[in-house]
């Protein structure tokens, strides 16, 4: 049996190690040890393009966000699906992570950051978010965990408050935003409806053909009719009606 090799590693803003690894044909992405992401299961990934850009089909000159480049299963996806004129801005935190797409990893997906459409930013995708106002169709994210974060602290502000706002200040009109996570959360989901967002909630298969191992995807959107077909609607919180006064 072949080994799992080493084959790359940087350290993230907070000071953990996220590595690279090959294990025959399949490459894993580890941080502090712990399996992130393979190659193996994508599914999801590509899943979070078909729901979050299903709205864009036929639209000429869109303009999306991927937020978290990962393997770039993602990436390609969307690609595949938008027209010849579209734009990608893909915001990664991580030159460490491109650089093994460009090196290691674009042999996955026919080396999408090739693509002219691409745009790479290198930095804080909360900042480029911020800096953004109505500038995109859709913003697709799958930072870290999804909003249980574990690679850096810092990914929680994306999954917060301002950062799902700062979201929603970065949609065009009938923009949609999809959000990737490794499981559930009513928490996220009551947050977004907080923000003014129509949400619907779809799990995933982790990888084709999958029944056991879930992963799950959220579209939000202003407008109702963008979300795509299927998936669950969170139900808002009931509000308690006032107490009549006894006499």
């Amino acid at each position: 049996m072949k080994p799992r090799v080493k084959i790359a590693a940087a350290r993230t803003p907070d000071g953990g190690e996220m590595g690279l690894y090959q294990h025959d044909r399949d490459f894993f992405i580890t941080v502090n040890g712990l399996d992130l992401m393979n190659s193996r299961h994508h599914e999801s990934e590509l899943e979070l393009a078909r729901l979050g850009c299903v709205h864009l089909a036929g639209r000429k000159g869109a303009c999306i966000l991927i937020g978290g480049l990962g393997m770039g299963y993602t990436l390609r996806q969307a690609l595949d699906m938008l027209s010849p004129d579209a734009q990608v801005v893909v915001g990664e935190l991580l030159a460490a992570v491109a650089g093994w797409n460009r090196d290691f990893l674009g042999v996955l997906n026919g080396q999408p950051l090739g693509d002219k459409r691409v745009d790479l930013r290198i930095g804080d995708v909360v900042k480029l978010i911020s800096s953004s106002k109505g500038g995109f169709d859709a913003i697709l994210l799958d930072i870290d965990n999804g909003p249980g974060a574990i690679t850096d602290a810092g990914n929680r502000r994306l999954y917060g408050r301002d950062g799902i706002q700062a979201c929603r200040r970065a949609l065009r009109e009938q923009g949609c935003l999809a959000v990737w996570s490794a499981g559930p959360s009513k928490q996220f989901e009551q947050l977004l409806l907080s923000c003014g967002f129509h949400v619907r909630r779809y799990q995933v298969p982790a990888y084709k053909g999958s029944k056991s191992q879930s992963r799950f995807v959220w579209v939000a959107s202003e407008n109702k009719l963008n979300l795509p077909p299927g998936g669950g609607e969170p139900r808002r919180p009931r509000k308690n009606p006032p107490k009549g006064n006894r006499g």
